[in-house]
């Protein structure tokens, strides 16, 4: 069952720093730092967007618009966190 937890707490690590990410791209773009013009740039924000969007989409349409501040990101780092804590102690503490 280790190996089992061990991939599920490695996926769900790394789909967080998807998120973070997804977010600090955004602020860069935002504050134009970098150009999405450049095709490196938008090839990126393109696949930090398509992974991220299946599970920020619904969570903005149940957000409440809060004028243009974006809080999803957050609200789904604390879920998978609280997803994984459940995981962890129905099925047991990972070494």
């Amino acid at each position: 069952m280790e190996p089992v937890l061990w991939l599920i707490d490695t996926l769900i690590t790394l789909y967080i720093w998807v998120l973070i990410g997804q977010v600090i791209l955004s602020w860069l773009v935002t504050f134009k730092v970098v150009n999405t013009q450049n095709p490196i740039v938008n090839q990126i924000g393109t696949v930090l967007f398509r992974l991220t969007e299946p599970v920020l989409g619904p969570i903005r349409r149940v957000l409440p618009n809060l004028g243009g501040l974006d809080i999803s990101p957050i609200i789904a780092v604390i879920a998978l966190i609280f997803i994984e804590k459940v995981i962890f102690r129905l099925l047991g503490p990972i070494s």
